[in-house]
């Protein structure tokens, strides 16, 4: 397999402008965004504003006659990936390799079951603490950004080709050997910080300091931990120190992209967090009262704003 050169970035937010900026600023890459629409002339015409530094990137639309890409790279809520996944049709081909960089623990098979799950990589990000305002994004920490096979205990001729692209952009990555174990991981973080956060409305420096907003992140954290566990993923409060441990690196003024979606009055994530939580909870039996009760509070946020 030939090495990446042509990367296509499928949404412009935080995480899309990061990875887009990133290799653009790097030696041998080909970077382009696809965009539609309004979204399209936005970033053609404006570009992106990263850490205070102005980018013009190419743009596509995804009915333009293109050559295949070597590296996808997904970066879009949730909510936003049934409309927009058939835009990269033109950009997949034999070689082409899949990340998705988004929340929750079911893009990468529902990407997989358009484009196929052998051009499809899991991946996560943990620890970038980017902030969006319109276009522009700032970040102080760049996280760490982990990606794989589903197990890994060698690495596949696909992993290895994202890995010195990373490598090339001075993108830092790991690749664990259990890729599914990292997902629930990042899953718990997300509900336990974005939904916490956001009925706070608490930047990191709160949880840095706040023994209460902690305990109530830790106690949905700790609902994800005991369904993981009945599911075969061994997650332990071992894992919950983890993540207590990359906070501490986070800007205290950073927010989560669920605080910054109720702050700007968008449709937040919660489908994927607190209401994946609890009919997980219903399916297995367990009981998921602190998500149920975050859950509730979010949803009337969504429908009485402001």
């Amino acid at each position: 397999m030939k090495d990446i050169h042509k990367i296509a970035i499928l949404g412009a937010g935080a995480m899309g402008a990061f990875f887009a900026t990133r290799f653009l600023d790097a030696d041998g890459f080909s970077i382009s965004l696809i965009a539609k629409d309004q979204r399209f002339n936005r970033l053609k015409n404006d570009g992106l504003v990263i850490n205070g530094k102005p980018y013009i990137l190419p743009v596509i639309h995804p009915e333009e006659d293109t050559s295949p890409a070597d590296l996808i790279i997904v970066a879009l809520k949730n909510h936003h990936l049934p409309e927009s996944i058939p835009d990269l049709k033109s950009l997949i081909g034999d070689s082409t390799t899949i990340i998705s960089v988004m929340n929750g623990l079911d893009s990468e098979q529902y990407i997989g079951s358009i484009y196929g799950m052998d051009k499809v990589l899991y991946a996560i990000s943990v620890g970038i603490d980017a902030v969006r305002q319109e276009n522009e994004i700032t970040y102080t920490n760049p996280g760490k950004h982990i990606f794989g096979e589903e197990k890994n205990p060698s690495f596949s001729k696909r992993v290895q080709r994202v890995q010195e692209a990373f490598d090339r952009a001075g993108i830092l990555y790991e690749t664990p050997e259990d890729m599914i174990r990292m997902l629930w991981w990042k899953f718990m973080v997300n509900v336990g910080m974005n939904q916490a956060s956001a009925v706070m409305r608490a930047p990191y420096g709160v949880f840095q300091s706040s023994p209460e907003a902690q305990a109530l992140m830790e106690a949905l954290m700790r609902e994800v931990i005991e369904l993981a566990q009945s599911v075969g993923v061994n997650l332990t409060d071992q894992d919950l120190d983890e993540w207590l441990t990359v906070l501490k690196t986070l800007s205290p003024q950073g927010k989560t992209s669920m605080l910054q979606d109720v702050e700007a009055e968008r449709k937040t994530e919660i489908e994927i967090f607190g209401e994946k939580v609890v009919d997980l909870g219903k399916t297995h039996e367990i009981p998921t009262p602190v998500n149920q009760t975050v859950l509730n509070i979010i949803k009337v946020l969504e429908q009485y704003p402001g």
